[in-house]
């Protein structure tokens, strides 16, 4: 049984050197969501969204999971399935960390989805020379990352264990986008205790039990030795 549900996100990463693409004005590397994130910008321009996610897909090669992804990795050790991590990432931080009990409610970046026969396959290499699918043979392969207007993988494994859950703890994500925003509510309408987990205040601070600021390396080990005792 799930008792304690982790949701990560950016902020977990960022410390590993993954950037977040995003800049301050509103820009993913010189693109603007609208042409590099969404299955319009797909259909209209295959080769700019293949270039910018082979791109991002390569440089999973030059980062290292960092403290806060090993410290879940060895909270995840010693309470096996009583933990369910929740990532926003697309990276593979997580699993390279030691993390199994996992869910990428935004796809993968080392994955490939097919879009005639909706096969997913895992993917390492590039996309852009439309290698055909490793199930039904068509040129139709796709990064295997939710975009936006799309809905996430495994809500309904997310909502139930949040319904199960005695301890909600968010790290390194914004509480802005739903519809993870709305998971600490959901924890709290079940009777979990909440924490939040982030370099700084959030949008959604308010609305945790409690709150602690800081790097993720430095936080999230500190707070798995409380944990552990």
């Amino acid at each position: 049984m799930t008792r304690i549900v982790v949701l990560t996100g950016a902020g977990v990463s960022a410390e590993s050197g993954v950037p977040t693409f995003r800049s301050a004005d509103g820009l993913w590397e010189g693109h603007r969501v609208e042409d590099v994130a969404t299955p319009e910008a797909f259909e209209h321009q295959p080769a700019v969204v293949h270039r910018f996610y082979d791109a991002r897909r390569a440089a999973l090669a030059e980062v290292e999971p960092n403290a806060a992804h090993r410290a879940l990795a060895r909270l995840e050790a010693a309470v096996g399935d009583d933990l369910l991590v929740v990532t926003q990432n697309v990276d593979d931080l997580h699993e390279r960390g030691g993390s199994t009990r996992l869910v990428h409610m935004h796809g993968r970046l080392r994955a490939a989805r097919c879009v005639e026969c909706g096969s997913r396959v895992k993917w390492y290499g590039e996309l852009g020379h439309r290698p055909p699918c490793p199930a039904c043979a068509a040129r139709a392969l796709r990064p295997d990352v939710v975009w936006f207007g799309e809905m996430p993988y495994d809500l309904d494994v997310i909502f139930g264990a949040l319904d199960r859950a005695e301890l909600f703890v968010s790290i390194g994500t914004s509480g802005a986008v739903f519809p993870a925003a709305g998971f600490v509510q959901q924890a709290v309408a079940n009777g979990a205790r909440t924490l939040e987990l982030n370099l700084e205040p959030s949008a959604g601070t308010h609305l945790f039990d409690e709150a602690r600021h800081g790097p993720a390396s430095v936080i999230v080990p500190a707070w798995v030795d409380r944990l552990l005792g």
